[in-house]
């Protein structure tokens, strides 16, 4: 009785720790599950088994190591995007535009776009800039030097060093499964298996280039901060704006220029106002001809 009670409690304990490695996606042979389950040990030699549990899903069997708790990032690990908008007005375009160059040369940027128009009242540029991140708050400094007063100052920074994290991450999984895909590619018995793997193979080869361009697209936006400048000067010589009540008086004396340029428009649009009057004094005709065809047919 005393040996019988010993050898059921080693069956309990041996049934715990088999339940215990299938819960967690692996077999006493170090393969997931469903791997596992393709496969069968003959001494040394490994084969497969029939491929009709092929439709298990082989990417639940891998451990999934995105699931661990990501560590925080601290210091040189961090990745920052660093993103600026800056907009103020001149009396300089052609020497504020010069000094931008000059700044952004300096400290190894370069020029994305460069825009320049006017209005009725303002003359314009906008520039995007694209600087190393290191010389990020430089540039701001530099460009903020010869600027009394800033209609607009955004400065953003996005900590996506986690994403980072997940994404390296989900790409080592992904490849990892895609290594056993090929594997089981090399033994498959028949054309039915090979286009089944190969079907699995095209989907996580998707999503593994769909993670790298995330992954790229960040480490772009990283490497380099993306800054938009605006700057203008008003048609009318005034100075530099410093308050909202300078820029109303500005748009009251800005008001007749707008005025005049409405009419010009107007002029423009001669031709189609000369159509749509010669059509009304067609219409005009129609109607009073056959009002008079009415009345004649009535009297008749």
């Amino acid at each position: 009785m005393k040996y019988l009670c010993f050898l059921l409690i080693g069956v309990l304990i041996a049934c715990s720790n088999n339940a215990s490695e299938i819960e967690n996606g692996f077999t006493s042979d170090g393969l997931g599950g469903g791997l596992g389950a393709l496969y069968y040990r003959d001494g040394d030699k490994a084969s497969t088994k029939s491929y009709a549990s092929f439709e298990t899903n082989l990417e639940e069997e891998i451990p999934i190591i995105t699931q661990k708790v990501v560590p925080t990032v601290v210091g040189e690990d961090q990745k920052i995007i660093k993103t600026a908008g800056l907009r103020f007005e001149t009396q300089d375009l052609d020497g504020t535009h010069k000094n931008i160059l000059d700044i952004t040369k300096a400290l190894d940027g370069f020029i994305s776009s460069d825009n320049a128009g006017k209005n009725y009242s303002e003359h314009f540029r906008n520039i995007t800039i694209r600087i190393p991140s290191e010389n990020f708050q430089t540039f701001i400094d530099d460009v903020s030097k010869g600027v009394d007063y800033f209609d607009r100052k955004d400065i953003s920074r996005k900590d996506v060093s986690e994403e980072f994290v997940d994404l390296n991450a989900r790409l080592k999984a992904k490849r990892e499964l895609e290594k056993r895909y090929l594997e089981l590619l090399k033994q498959a018995k028949n054309v039915k298996e090979m286009l089944d793997i190969e079907r699995e193979l095209s989907k996580i080869r998707e999503e593994i280039e769909a993670k790298e361009g995330r992954l790229n697209y960040l480490k772009d936006k990283v490497s380099l901060s993306t800054i938009s400048i605006e700057f203008y000067k008003y048609t009318n010589e005034t100075g530099v704006t410093v308050s909202y009540g300078q820029k109303m008086k500005n748009a009251l004396s800005g008001g007749w220029d707008g005025i005049s340029v409405f009419f010009i428009g107007l002029l423009y649009l001669w031709p189609l106002f000369l159509i749509l009057i010669i059509i009304i004094l067609w219409l005009r005709r129609w109607m009073k001809r056959r009002k008079k065809r009415k009345i004649k047919k009535n009297d008749s």
